[in-house]
């Protein structure tokens, strides 16, 4: 896409969809992608991701600078910017928060992402269209798939530069993904708090080494979603929403296991799905 006209307005409301990505992605059990699809902004930024092309680097470094210039100009700079800088700052921001309020009100906390969940699913299920059975099969599938890593203990690894970088890579793939949340892959790589620890410590080589990882994993997977979005949008809708549903798995069982206030905890829960529906109708709407 090429570069355009500044327009204050999309790139404050492409900057707040960062804030709340990036709050969503330091949250165990929450996409980033989800925030993405349900503020409208995910189709494009899938595609602009898979779109890139870092020819533009060989041919500067071959002094063929007109060439270079033309296909550094397609980059979506008017998303990537605004949008890049909100997740950094939510990430740095909200993550002591998240941590905190995950430690001292777990029950209300996941009932409120349980909340954020359910009714994204149900937006998301909305845009399948007609009921059929090949949709229920692959929602189906996308339940079996999310529930069962739902269900993971966490796994006992080291935190060694490669284990990082390959953490990158799968948090990542799994942050584009409605559905499925990076913070909770980490979680079960056992690298989670060791990252936060990273992020409030500024740790460079961590920091550095988990961002090319992700950087890696991002362009790789974003080529696969781009094509699967627009060849088969219907199936792979219904598979997010079947991600979605099989995820709620995670606050689920914090709920049940950590409050004893039921009416509370519902509250909570009316509470995260109302939010939905505000960034739904807030929002402008962009089709998928």
């Amino acid at each position: 896409m090429a570069l355009k006209k500044f327009d204050f307005k999309e790139t404050s409301l492409i900057f707040l969809r960062g804030l709340l990505m990036g709050f969503a992605d330091v949250i165990p059990g929450v996409s980033g992608g989800t925030i993405a699809f349900i503020t409208g902004i995910y189709s494009r930024l899938v595609h602009s991701i898979s779109s890139i092309d870092f020819s533009f680097i060989f041919s500067f470094l071959k002094m063929e600078f007109k060439n270079s210039y033309i296909t550094f100009r397609k980059i979506d700079f008017a998303l990537f910017l605004p949008l890049g800088l909100g997740i950094l700052i939510s990430l740095y921001s909200f993550s002591w928060m998240i941590e905190y309020l995950l430690i001292s009100f777990p029950a209300f906390t996941f009932a409120f992402f349980f909340g954020l969940i359910l009714a994204s699913a149900w937006f998301v299920f909305k845009k399948t269209g007609k009921i059929k059975y090949e949709r229920i099969i692959f929602s189906a599938l996308g339940f079996i798939f999310a529930y069962s890593i739902a269900g993971v203990t966490a796994i006992s690894v080291n935190h060694s530069l490669l284990i990082i970088f390959l953490s990158g890579a799968l948090a990542i793939c799994a942050m584009i993904l409605p559905g499925i949340s990076g913070a909770f892959i980490l979680l079960l790589l056992n690298q989670y708090q060791f990252l936060i620890n990273a992020l409030h410590n500024l740790d460079k080589l961590i920091i550095g080494v988990f961002g090319l990882g992700a950087l890696i994993g991002l362009l790789s997977f974003s080529k696969l979603l781009d094509y699967l979005l627009c060849n088969f949008k219907k199936l792979t809708l219904s598979f997010l929403v079947g991600l979605m549903v099989g995820s709620l798995r995670v606050p689920l069982n914090q709920m049940s296991t950590t409050s004893d206030n039921l009416w509370l905890v519902l509250l909570f829960v009316i509470i995260g799905f109302m939010v939905v529906f505000l960034l739904e109708f807030s929002m402008n709407k962009k089709t998928n």
